[in-house]
């Protein structure tokens, strides 16, 4: 499994682009740096999206990618829960703001969105899907996407602290899972669903603790103004969990 980083964070820069993962460049996780990241003919060969939440961070470039796949005739598949898809025919793809492209074309509409159920697993492409249920400021939830040749990735997309039953529900080989701000911001982290490193390492403790294993971790949904801070902060996180923690970044390339 070969996964791409196409966004690592939660501010958009010259350099930095929102959350957004891509598997083996057929499987997207989260659309908020998804067209800006990839040309047409790779956005063509896209099999499905799984949103996690509805925040625009992680749905913006649902109507251009939907655009750039309605000109030529191709289709996309969405996968989420009832409140993103509430906002997506809310706000965005809803005939007014843009084009309603769960209905358009009326003979094989560009978005056919399915409604994903937390804690079922699900095949979709070839690969194992489970949504599992994080805590953030709107209903969300993460996946573990599991391989053919059973290589497992948690994804939380946002979250924030109090994991303990997520981690029940998965076993990856690798976690990636969202760092927002620095150690100084964790009240902020607490009441908005976001995870400090303070935070972080509770939580991978509490993995650690329930699984038995800490697995690779990769962060993202960095905010780039307090990176310094977080490098910083995260290498004394890894030194006290006598384990690696990577920040990831943009183009960063992962293989299970």
């Amino acid at each position: 499994m070969n996964i791409r980083l196409l966004g690592a964070h939660n501010c958009e820069t010259q350099q930095t682009r929102f959350a957004t993962l891509l598997i083996d460049e057929v499987l997207a996780l989260d659309a908020g740096g998804l067209t800006s990241a990839l040309s047409l003919p790779a956005q063509q060969k896209l099999k499905a999206v799984l949103l996690t939440h509805q925040h625009y961070d992680h749905i913006r470039d649902i109507p251009a990618l939907a655009m750039n796949l309605y000109l030529s005739g191709a289709t996309m598949d969405i996968y989420s829960i009832p409140p993103v898809y509430d906002s997506l025919t809310t706000y965005l793809v809803n005939g007014k703001l843009y084009p309603n492209f769960l209905e358009l074309p009326k003979e094989n509409p560009t978005i056919k969105f399915t409604i994903l159920e937390p804690l079922k697993p699900r095949q979709i492409g070839g690969y194992s899907i489970l949504a599992v249920p994080v805590n953030h400021s709107v209903p969300g939830v993460g996946y573990q996407i599991t391989s053919p040749g059973n290589k497992a990735l948690f994804y939380t997309g946002d979250t924030g602290p109090g994991l303990n039953d997520c981690w029940h529900q998965v076993s990856p080989q690798l976690l990636v899972i969202e760092l927002t701000a620095s150690n100084r911001f964790t009240e902020f982290g607490r009441a908005s669903g976001h995870l400090t490193p303070v935070l972080l390492k509770e939580e991978l403790i509490s993995f650690r603790e329930t699984r038995g294993y800490l697995p690779q971790v990769v962060t993202v949904h960095m905010n780039p103004l307090l990176e310094e801070e977080l490098k910083a902060e995260m290498a004394v996180v890894a030194e006290e969990l006598n384990s690696p923690i990577i920040l990831g970044y943009e183009g960063m390339e992962l293989n299970l």
